[in-house]
């Protein structure tokens, strides 16, 4: 009796996973089944082999284990390549090893990473072993063929039409058969009449290379392509219904069948397949063009035009549903043509039914039209189309038309919906009219942003405080014409207040006031505080101060002219008070006499401050400056002067002296950076000494401080002087004396420069007429006797310069004040110009002003006066002239190229192309507005012309636009559309990552391809849209990946079967089992002693990896760790 062992499922669960079916075969609980079926413990678990077992015992038992481990195959593979001595392109034998040949087997392995090894054999033949990965050996040894060996070529044809199988997908095909032969293949372009085929490389390489080739014609051999020219008029009872009947067709011959669309006035049906399918195809579409053509007859009706559309219906379907009710054909004339007959053609039995049907169809649908004023026309439609969507949800069906400029709706749609709605729109203009009403004012165009007001705030209110509408036309139109909509009196009351404004305006002027710009903060004053006063003092006068960042001096003022005038001279009295206030003066007091001055508590700087209305500055105690600053009037601050200075002398022994010293000698005196100034005041105890300002012509020289001091100062400044006239005495002779006579002493150089210098004076003196005097005439009497009446023409005293010198000078600066004399020239320019001219808050005139130095006066706008004055020197107007001319022109020619660019025209284009047109992230649109230098607008979401596409810029680059735009147009027009089953299982992979794959095949073959969505009815379902050539080579391309990819996608689902459990699951077999018994097999090595079944739990029996165990001997064998 055979013995059994029973283990427990758990424990061998992951063992028996890996078994074979026959193998998992356990004990069920049936008591009556063979022992003999159970496994013994040899075939469960077979023995490793031992070292000295038999060859065949070691061969029995290792097959038990690897006949299910797949070997292992080396990535590194090698190559041998023979190239015989005939076909070396190298054959000079002495330098075999180096040379060309040894240089071109180096490059050959750089590039291609393969291992080279070069023999020579007996018959001079050149062995060449190739070490490395696939890739790299087929790489190298085309290297190898095309470098080494000598070159043959041959040419093979093939019909044109199966080249492109031999390029292969992005020329894959050709590349592996370029690798695959070792030779160059030159196919000819796409737009070469040629057939042949050129091949280069080695003889061997040639023949493989030539039947390859035609092993992939002769199987393209095998499809065939077919025209069938049918007329046009047959087309709908070939393709049928919907296209049912050209679908049963491809499904029972499984040829493809491609039927030009109605719109594409094309007769030739292409069919595509196998031969055979091929042929019956074309039998079975003959037969029933023979058949209809035989049968078929015609009848014509007339039908008006305006009803066609509801004959055809939405995308044709209602001619489909009349064909697939009675079998019968109905042709409409095309949109463009006039004719309104409409031809029937069928069997003669269904020619009434589907007359029937035509009548029925046209006469479904109605149009009617409701008189209504036009301006009415958005009071019906209501705010963003609420009230018109009232009435289109109720009725659908009908559609409701309004035509700008004209006093009427139009209704279209069915009959008995069309009435209801022309009921409705009626009462609703009825009651419109009753209480509504409108009024037209004309205002100048220039009134009108400032009708508006900032950010529309006038109109606003002028809206909601009266309940009306007001339409003030946009810049671009340039119309005056304002309109008022709403209840009767708000419509009357809107129009007064809004003409009033106008008139108010009317009156209005804009004045430009000079102002410094040191004075505006002073002018608003703190948190405008004081422009709040000049603005409520002048509350109809808008004060618009320049940006400080700007630093313009131009405050503008707007009003009413008579308030804008008193405003103006109100602002230039605070002007002038301010310059006057503005005189400063710099008082230099020691800097230990500051706190003297300012007093307890700031009592006394307080108390000069209050009584002489002045502003004074001291310098901060961390400051070593002594100066006091005094800002005020002129008057008032000499005043606060002395009784600072009155201040300083009571303190200590204060003086103050002058000295003349002439100025010319200033300079020098005061040395580089004032150093030798400085170095008297310290050496003298801290003296003050004031120079007169640089340029002013002043001789004194003021030194303040104490007595000693300021003599010692004094002293020392005069001997400076002294010695910058070389130590020349000069004495005069006293007064009263009659003597003429001056006597110099001093070096004798220093002499003679002083004697030349004198005499130069005397000259001057004696040679320089005195002026003479002109009576000064005045009107009116004095001491009781009567003067005589001046001359007018006679210059006034203040208008005369009197000049005194040498003759010759004289003239010369007569000449020179002449020149400075300013005058006025007057220039003609266009008054429209005169704002451009003036430029942004008076930019474009400053400038000019500064360029040419002179002053430019512009007319005020009331005058529209075309003189603009120049004023300045002679010698600067002419080039400011030029200027300004030069300015018209440029404004001019601006003007000119305005008016050129805003040049509009629009094209009318079915919306559904518009996405297309603009392209992907606007690309195309982009490049038709970069490239023509135009703008091109779209309809907005709520346009009414939502055909519209508006272009605006230079006539002929707009209609050069529009052309482009009309090519691609009429290219999407030309496009049909074609589906293509597609098993689903690739639709991922013709997409590609990220769309790549698809975008790819739409740039390739310049066609849409739309994917079904998730759930769709027929998820194998793709549309290629596009024209109809390349349509069908697209359709090719995507059979052609289709089976590619399935046969990965076959593969791979075999593999995942195999790698899948059986279908049922662990648990489903165990159910069908019964209770488990555990793995049981027969003739364990334990059930054959005494010794007892190994324990799990024991780490003898079961060790852990790593951890030591004592040897022990056992049933199992000899343990191996």
């Amino acid at each position: 009796m055979s013995s059994v062992a029973v283990l427990t499922q758990e424990s061998f669960n992951e063992h028996r996973s890996g078994l074979m079916p026959e193998q998992t075969a356990v004990a069920g609980p049936s008591a009556g089944e063979d022992e003999d079926a159970l496994p013994t413990y040899k075939e469960a678990f077979p023995p490793l082999p031992e070292k000295a077992a038999s060859p065949e015992g070691t061969q029995e038992t290792a097959n038990a284990w690897t006949n299910k481990i797949r070997p292992l195959k080396s990535s590194i593979i090698t190559q041998v390549f023979h190239v015989p001595l005939e076909e070396r392109k190298y054959k000079d034998i002495n330098q075999f090893g180096e040379g060309d040949q040894a240089k071109v087997c180096v490059d050959i392995m750089h590039k291609t990473g393969a291992h080279l090894e070069l023999s020579l054999a007996k018959d001079q033949g050149l062995s060449i072993m190739v070490s490395g990965k696939l890739d790299a050996v087929m790489k190298a040894r085309k290297e190898i063929v095309s470098r080494l060996q000598t070159q043959a070529s041959a040419t093979v044809a093939i019909p044109k039409e199966h080249h492109r199988f031999v390029i292969g997908k992005n020329g894959e095909k050709l590349q592996e058969l370029e690798l695959k032969t070792a030779t160059k293949i030159q196919i000819p372009r796409p737009d070469d009449p040629s057939n042949q085929i050129k091949i280069s490389g080695t003889k061997e390489g040639l023949e493989k290379a030539k039947h390859e080739i035609l092993l992939i014609s002769a199987e393209q051999d095998k499809r065939a392509v077919e025209r069938v020219n049918i007329d046009k008029v047959y087309h709908p009872f070939i393709t049928g219904a919907y296209n049912k009947l050209v679908g049963e067709i491809m499904q029972e011959t499984g040829a493809r069948i491609n039927v030009p669309p109605p719109s594409v006035n094309k007769t030739e049906i292409v069919i595509t397949g196998e031969k055979e399918q091929v042929a019956l195809a074309v039998a079975m579409i003959k037969k029933i063009y023979e058949d209809k053509k035989k049968n078929a007859t015609t009848i014509a009706v007339e039908v008006k035009k305006s009803q066609h559309k509801y004959v055809i219906g939405p995308k044709g379907n209602t001619l489909q549903e009349i064909l697939d009710k009675t079998g019968v054909s109905v042709e409409i004339p095309p949109s463009d043509s006039s004719s309104e007959t409409v031809i029937l053609r069928g069997e003669p039995d269904r020619l009434g039914q589907a007359l029937t049907e035509v009548y029925a169809k046209a006469n479904s649908y109605t149009v009617s039209s409701v008189s209504a004023p036009s301006w009415l026309h958005r009071f019906i439609i209501g705010k963003k189309g609420q009230n018109l969507a009232k009435i289109t949800q109720q009725m659908p069906k009908v559609h409701i038309e309004f035509t700008e400029g004209e006093d009427k709706i139009t209704l279209e749609g069915p009959t008995k919906d069309v009435q209801m709605v022309q009921s409705q729109i009626e009462a609703i203009v009825t009651d419109l009219v009753s209480r509504m009403d409108y009024a037209e004012i004309t205002v100048d165009p220039k009134f009108h942003r400032h009708l508006i007001g900032k950010g529309g705030v006038n109109i606003n209110r002028i809206k909601e405080l009266h309940k009306v509408t007001v339409r003030i036309p946009p810049d671009n139109e340039k119309s005056n014409l304002i309109r008022i909509e709403g209840d009767p009196q708000g419509v009357q009351e809107a129009k007064k207040e809004l003409l009033e404004l106008a008139s108010r305006m009317e009156n209005e002027r804009t004045k430009d006031l000079i102002i410094e710009q040191r004075f505006h903060r002073a002018i608003i004053g703190q948190k405008g505080e004081k422009i709040k006063e000049v603005r409520d003092k002048f509350p109809e006068v808008i004060i618009n101060f320049p940006d400080p960042a700007q630093k313009s001096d131009i405050v503008q003022l707007r009003g009413p002219r008579t308030e804008v005038e008193k405003c103006s001279r109100f602002m230039q009295k605070i002007v002038a008070e301010m310059v006057e206030n503005s005189y400063s003066v710099s008082v230099p007091i020691f800097k230990q006499f500051h706190r003297n001055i300012i007093g307890k508590g700031g009592s006394n700087i307080k108390k000069i401050r209050e009584e002489t209305n002045t502003k004074i500055d001291l310098p901060a105690e961390t400051n070593n400056s002594e100066m006091i600053v005094i800002t005020g009037k002129k008057a008032n601050c000499e005043a606060a002067r002395n009784r600072i200075l009155a201040i300083q002398k009571e303190l200590a022994n204060i003086t103050e002296a002058e000295v003349s010293i002439p100025s010319k000698l200033h300079n020098s005196l005061i040395g580089s950076k004032g150093r030798l100034v400085r170095s008297i005041m310290e050496e003298c105890g801290g003296v003050h000494i004031h120079f007169p300002t640089e340029g002013s012509g002043i001789d004194k020289v003021t030194i303040r401080g104490p007595v000693e001091e300021v003599a010692k100062a004094k002293q020392q400044l005069l001997g400076l002087a002294e010695e910058k006239y070389g130590g020349v005495m000069v004495s005069f002779p006293r007064t009263g004396s009659q003597s003429d006579k001056v006597t110099l002493k001093g070096a004798k150089e220093c002499v003679e420069a002083a004697k030349k210098r004198m005499q130069e004076m005397v000259e001057d003196l004696v040679s320089g007429s005195p002026p003479s005097e002109a009576p000064i005439q005045e009107n009116g009497e004095a001491n009781g006797e009567v003067k005589e009446p001046v001359d007018p023409n006679a210059p006034k005293k203040c208008d005369v310069i009197l000049i005194s010198g040498r003759k010759e000078r004289c003239e010369a600066a007569v000449e020179a004040l002449k020149a400075l004399v300013p005058v006025t020239i007057e220039v003609e320019v266009p008054f429209e110009l005169h704002r451009y001219i003036i430029g942004q808050k008076g930019s474009g005139i400053r400038k000019m002003m500064d360029e040419f130095e002179v002053n430019i006066q512009v007319p005020a706008p009331e005058q529209q006066s075309d003189k603009i004055s120049i004023t300045g020197l002679s010698s600067h107007l002419e080039r400011a002239k030029e200027g300004l001319l030069e300015r018209v022109k440029e404004l001019q020619a601006e003007q000119e190229d305005r008016a050129l660019r805003s040049f509009k025209l629009t094209i009318t284009v079915d919306p559904k192309y518009h996405p297309k047109i603009i392209g992907r992230k606007g690309a195309i649109i982009t490049n038709i507005r970069t490239e023509h230098d135009v703008n091109i607008q779209f309809p907005e979401k709520n346009d009414e012309n939502q055909d519209q596409i508006t272009i605006t810029g230079y006539e002929h680059k707009a209609i050069a636009a529009r052309d482009s735009i009309q090519a691609i147009v009429d290219e999407l027009e030309e496009m049909i559309s074609e589906n293509v089953p597609l098993d689903s299982r690739v639709h991922a992979r013709i997409i590609g990552a990220r769309g790549k794959g698809i975008r790819k095949i739409m740039d390739e073959f310049k066609v849409d391809l739309r994917f079904p969505q998730s759930g769709a009815a027929d998820p194998n379902h793709v549309t290629v849209i596009g024209r109809p050539d390349l349509v069908d080579e697209a359709i090719d391309h995507l059979l052609n990946l289709e089976e590619e990819y399935m046969a990965d996608v076959v593969e791979n689902e075999a593999k995942m079967a195999y790698m899948r459990p059986p279908s049922g699951s662990a648990a489903a077999m165990d159910e069908h089992r019964g209770p488990s018994k555990g793995f049981v097999v027969r003739e364990a090595p334990w059930t054959t002693s005494s010794e007892k079944p190994p324990d799990m739990t024991s780490s003898e029996d079961f060790p852990i990896f790593g951890t030591p165990v004592a040897t022990k001997t056992s049933p199992w064998g000899p343990k191996r760790f």
